[in-house]
């Protein structure tokens, strides 16, 4: 049966004396009927296919629209310069949250964390992480279990679709998902993980989805930036023993309530918000936005 709370898989952990990730490994082992080496193997192929798609990154590619394409190599340049006024890190997890979200847009190899238009927030956090930190593939892994646990209890409890619970729902789940393995990665303890995922959610409540001209590309790419970087500022301050005043599972009940209150024209319909206005209606063609 999945999870349905964040409290539960913190009760079962407890109870077992296991770790987040490994309750949600048992969890994979019994529904899919597979060992728990198997479920490992195919965590790890998910990982291997983010990090494809951040290496396999083409700077020349566009979109069919002509709205996608070359802004990561931007932020790759930027992150060269000696003059930034953030750091190499979170510098790193911009680019390459562009830089997926963009070779999504391009069509190259889709990875979906939880959606295609949140695309972008997890691996750039896991990918850099790894990279910047030295950690090996496995305990990357062992984290995109933890991601993969609140995931379920969002889907479950809430929603991941933008057309359902709008763009809170997509960057804000994959912003949850990505600072809960953030703050595992960090050692924070299985209440650490909640309230990362709480205080990096808290922050995304009530953001519309209205995409220009459908597409996952504006304003979807740049929104994934966001989420990284509130995955990872949300983490240290749940590392730094800072906890959401509002309980984890009571703040993801609130996204599902404010989703199912926002109007149907500020949910992927293309209706209301950036979708509408002067520019993505067409007073400036594709390629100039």
């Amino acid at each position: 049966m999945s999870y349905k709370a964040l409290a539960e898989i913190i009760g079962e952990a407890d109870k077992e004396g296991k770790l987040f990730w490994e309750i949600i490994l048992d969890e994979d082992c019994r529904e899919s009927g597979t060992s728990k080496e198997e479920s490992f193997r195919k965590m790890l192929y998910m990982y291997t296919a983010m990090k494809e798609a951040d290496s396999n990154y083409d700077a020349s590619a566009r979109s069919a629209s002509g709205m996608a394409g070359g802004d990561g190599k931007l932020l790759e340049e930027y992150r060269k310069q000696k003059n930034r006024l953030i750091g190499n890190f979170l510098t790193k997890v911009m680019e390459k949250a562009v830089k997926m979200g963009e070779s999504n847009a391009c069509m190259k190899r889709i990875v979906a964390a939880p959606t295609a238009g949140s695309c972008g927030v997890i691996p750039a956090v896991l990918i850099t992480y790894e990279e910047e930190k030295k950690v090996s593939q496995d305990k990357i892994v062992e984290a995109l279990y933890v991601a993969g646990g609140i995931g379920e209890v969002l889907a479950e409890s809430a929603a991941i679709s933008g057309a359902k619970g709008g763009c809170q729902a997509e960057i804000g789940s994959a912003s949850a998902m990505a600072a809960g393995a953030i703050a595992y990665l960090e050692g924070g303890d299985n209440e650490t993980i909640a309230h990362a995922a709480a205080l990096a959610l808290k922050n995304m409540l009530g953001l519309t989805c209205d995409p220009v001209g459908g597409l996952v590309e504006v304003p979807c790419i740049k929104r994934n930036v966001s989420g990284a970087v509130n995955a990872i500022i949300s983490s240290q301050m749940a590392i730094a023993g800072i906890r959401s005043k509002i309980p984890p599972d009571e703040v993801i009940d609130s996204m599902r309530r404010i989703g199912s209150l926002l109007p149907e024209c500020l949910r992927e319909t293309g209706k209301e918000g950036l979708a509408i206005t002067p520019t993505a209606l067409g007073k400036l063609k594709f390629n100039d936005l």
